[in-house]
């Protein structure tokens, strides 16, 4: 599965490794994923989601069925 987060889009993103002698060579910033079971009470079911940590702060704060549904909207998350 790719480093993606399924309820925020977050991907890798790419950036300089720079040296002490200002040497730039390529890398990548990795998103924080987490792979984590969330209950969902409306349907009485657990789903296993490859998030990111604020991702999983904001599940949290908002609740994961108004988070999914806006997921699904945004197009990050095929449910």
């Amino acid at each position: 599965m790719a480093r993606v987060c399924q309820i925020t889009g977050k991907r890798p993103q790419v950036g300089n490794n720079v040296s002490h002698s200002n040497n730039k060579t390529k890398r990548r910033f990795l998103p924080n994923l987490q792979k984590k079971r969330f209950y969902i009470p409306e349907e009485n079911k657990w789903v296993t989601l490859k998030v990111s940590t604020s991702a999983i702060r904001t599940i949290n704060k908002n609740g994961i069925s108004s988070v999914l549904k806006k997921a699904v909207e945004n197009g990050y998350l095929v449910y």
